[in-house]
């Protein structure tokens, strides 16, 4: 069992709050990245909570809350861990390989749900992987095998 309970909803891309959108704007104009977000393919909201575990939290952020913007070329996260800043990263999807977390080898040991991201990343000289956390619901499901189509299609 996850450390985190995962509940991840779809929402318009009109209805990403504002804080989110203008911090993603601004990262896109920091980077000259153009206009990346013209075809907004899913967009969706997870909310990771963790999980007391006896009397302890344990390590790790007490609430992930990540914006998700798939577009026809991109894929675009804005992380608000905690209630913070928020921290925005942002991947082509033909640079990147995405996998199913609980087809990995790790689920075994560290059961959750979500996808592995590999690959480069805008702002990185060099690759790298991050975990994109997502419920084990309807929404979750659904933003995963449009994840795999889009970087499918991307690739051609």
């Amino acid at each position: 069992m996850s450390d985190y309970n995962r509940a991840t909803k779809e929402i318009d891309f009109g209805e990403i709050p504002v804080n989110v959108i203008k911090s993603v704007q601004t990262y896109i104009e920091k980077h000259n990245l153009g206009d990346i977000l013209a075809n907004p393919v899913m967009c969706t909201v997870s909310t990771s909570e963790k999980l007391k575990k006896g009397l302890f939290s344990g390590a790790g952020p007490k609430l992930l809350v990540q914006t998700a913007i798939l577009t026809d070329r991109w894929l675009i996260l804005a992380d608000n861990v905690d209630q913070n800043a928020l921290y925005i990263k942002s991947m082509q999807l033909r640079d990147i390989t995405v996998e199913d977390y609980e087809k990995n080898s790790f689920y075994k040991m560290i059961p959750d749900t979500g996808m592995n991201v590999n690959g480069r990343f805008t702002d990185a000289s060099e690759l790298g992987s991050i975990f994109l956390p997502l419920g084990k619901d309807a929404t979750g499901e659904k933003f995963k095998s449009a994840l795999v189509e889009a970087v499918q299609k991307a690739k051609v």
